[in-house]
């Protein structure tokens, strides 16, 4: 029953969005944003607290606020935009986006060499996957959880796949990765997300200790696979820009645990230095702290 109730969802949403303008839609998700900040108390202490401890308690009410709208903004954008792109041509998927630092994929292409991708919860990561996939000609294979619904999962793989992004799920993730990698895809990894301590590399991120996934940098380390951060945003939600930065070098010496923690810390300070550069692009409502500060989400 539950299945059925979210496909029914999906396909009035598919049949609304296609009816509507751009303009409409972004009012749209811009009222929809403020109504889920408004009436979700629970998500509004997160973010609160999430920005307190980041910031060290120096924004106000209002910057705050600000945030965590644009916080579920980005979030109904992304969701808005995977079934936006379910009826549109490839073609027109690059149309809005614009791409800086691609010399940096477009060198490794030329050397006909592998790398790992990593990003976060920062714009539309959907579409950053997609648009990465399609501008460079590559399949990208991303680890994420799969949904509780099969229906909604199975819509969103075959979303996905049209636009040459797979997914591995997270329990299985390392063999499906490896097997990516001796297909010759690129891996993708989202490395914002709070993980149990056990399967951990233990990080600074913005200022506090956080868990942080290792599987970027185990499989740089095992591959002799350099990882290249890419990032997504925009100011408008009609045009978008992806950031791709300079590689974080594999790095294999006779201490494992120190290599991997090394380029771990990497991905860390490549995720917090586009936070910190525009903080209204990130998923606050993580729980991202709660290994080491679990009072602050205390409800």
């Amino acid at each position: 029953m539950r299945d059925y109730l979210y496909l029914g969802l999906y396909k009035s949403f598919s049949f609304l969005l296609g009816s509507l303008s751009q303009q409409t839609t972004l009012h749209l998700t811009k009222f929809i944003a403020k109504v889920a900040y408004t009436l979700s108390k629970k998500h509004q202490k997160i973010i609160n607290n999430n920005l307190d401890l980041a910031f060290n308690s120096s924004l106000s009410d209002k910057e705050k606020k600000e945030i965590g709208v644009e916080a579920f903004t980005n979030l109904a954008d992304t969701t808005f935009g995977i079934i936006r792109r379910d009826k549109l041509p490839i073609s027109e998927i690059l149309k809005s986006v614009t791409f800086k630092g691609g010399e940096v994929i477009e060198a490794y292409q030329n050397m006909d060499k592998q790398f790992i991708l990593v990003t976060g919860h920062y714009g539309n990561w959907e579409l950053l996957s997609q648009s990465i996939a399609i501008k460079y000609n590559l399949t990208l294979v991303g680890v994420g959880r799969k949904l509780d619904s099969e229906v909604m999962d199975k819509i969103l793989k075959a979303n996905r796949e049209r636009f040459n992004v797979e997914m591995v799920y997270k329990k299985g993730a390392m063999k499906g990765c490896i097997k990516a990698i001796a297909q010759k895809k690129i891996v993708g990894i989202l490395v914002d997300q709070h993980i149990p301590l056990d399967q951990s590399v233990n990080v600074d991120f913005l200022n506090h200790k956080v868990t942080h996934t290792p599987i970027a940098s185990v499989l740089s380390r095992k591959f002799g696979l350099d990882i290249v951060p890419a990032f997504i945003e925009t100011n408008n939600y009609k045009d978008y820009t992806v950031t791709i930065y300079p590689p974080i070098k594999s790095i294999k010496t006779d201490n494992q645990e120190e290599d991997i923690e090394k380029m771990t810390i990497a991905q860390a300070k490549a995720m917090e230095f586009v936070i910190r550069k525009n903080p209204k692009q990130w998923f606050w409502m993580h729980k991202r702290w709660k290994e080491f500060y679990r009072e602050i989400y205390k409800i």
